[in-house]
């Protein structure tokens, strides 16, 4: 009986959606939370600083994006944030996340299956034009309500390059990409019949108003549809043009270099404190 009235609720909503689907548009407020895996050197600090260091982190995590959308077309930008971290008496606060990197302006067109790129690599802006590759869905029977809209669950897996640390027996640490395997579960709502959602994810049925992959959660706090004064959705233009293999190509060599880095500013004497944030 479960399963007949949520088969009987979705395709009541989808008949509903479609009617308002050639017009629908609309501006999405999310933010995201990170899972951290923290390593705090307790011989650098005590319990009162790693608590200030691991509040100062969490707020760095947590991010705010908006995602203006109509039928086709989306753009996603992150709200900027002016706040870094820091800690009491000067000291200097070394922060190291394995990361693929975020993206500055992602806008997407589902019409034309292509996406554009906008990201400030370092100091060096790239425009990652490409296919949008398409996650494979699994539609559940589950609901429930963000807002005052009634969302179903869909899950997926991808595979995902993650930093492995390790310290030897010299007591050096290094650090060695790894691949797992990540479950996605996403929400999302046939009441707006649009294939978007927050960064890369899109593709089903409805705005997708919430996705975690284990790691990062990404929630739909906000959402104006058919807002006064419309929506403002320009291709990003700017930067040195790659496709998607190239970019990470040049993110994995920057990343190396991050991380060399990282480890001469470990090896150097002074008032350093440094952290090592998983990915």
């Amino acid at each position: 009986m479960k399963t007949f009235i949520s088969l009987t609720l979705l395709a009541s909503l989808l008949v509903t959606s479609l009617m308002t689907a050639q017009n629908v548009k609309g501006i999405a407020t999310y933010k995201s939370q990170r899972k951290m895996d923290v390593e705090l050197d307790s011989t650098q600090m005590n319990d009162e600083m790693r608590s200030q260091l691991m509040a100062m982190l969490k707020k760095q995590f947590e991010n705010e994006y908006t995602l203006q959308f109509n039928k086709d077309e989306s753009i996603y930008k992150e709200v900027e944030n002016l706040e870094k971290p820091s800690a009491s008496g000067g000291a200097v606060v070394e922060v190291f996340v394995a990361t693929a990197g975020g993206s500055d302006i992602l806008y997407k067109n589902t019409k034309d299956n292509r996406y554009a790129n906008q990201n400030d690599l370092f100091g060096k802006q790239f425009l990652v034009l490409d296919s949008i590759e398409e996650m494979e869905w699994k539609l559940g029977k589950e609901t429930k309500n963000i807002g005052e809209y009634t969302c179903f669950k869909a899950t997926s897996t991808r595979m995902a390059e993650v930093m492995s640390v390790s310290t030897g027996d010299d007591d050096e640490t290094e650090t060695e990409p790894v691949e797992e395997e990540l479950t996605i579960t996403a929400w999302y709502t046939p009441q707006i019949p649009v294939k978007h959602g927050p960064g890369n994810y899109g593709g089903l049925p409805g705005l997708i108003l919430e996705v975690s992959d284990g790691r990062e959660t990404i929630l739909c706090s906000k959402l104006v549809l058919n807002p006064k004064d419309g929506v403002d959705i320009k291709e990003p233009t700017k930067g040195k043009k790659v496709n998607q293999e190239e970019f990470d190509v040049i993110m994995e060599k920057k990343m190396k270099e991050m991380d060399e880095r990282f480890q001469s500013n470990r090896r150097r004497d002074g008032g350093e404190i440094e952290i090592r944030i998983g990915g």
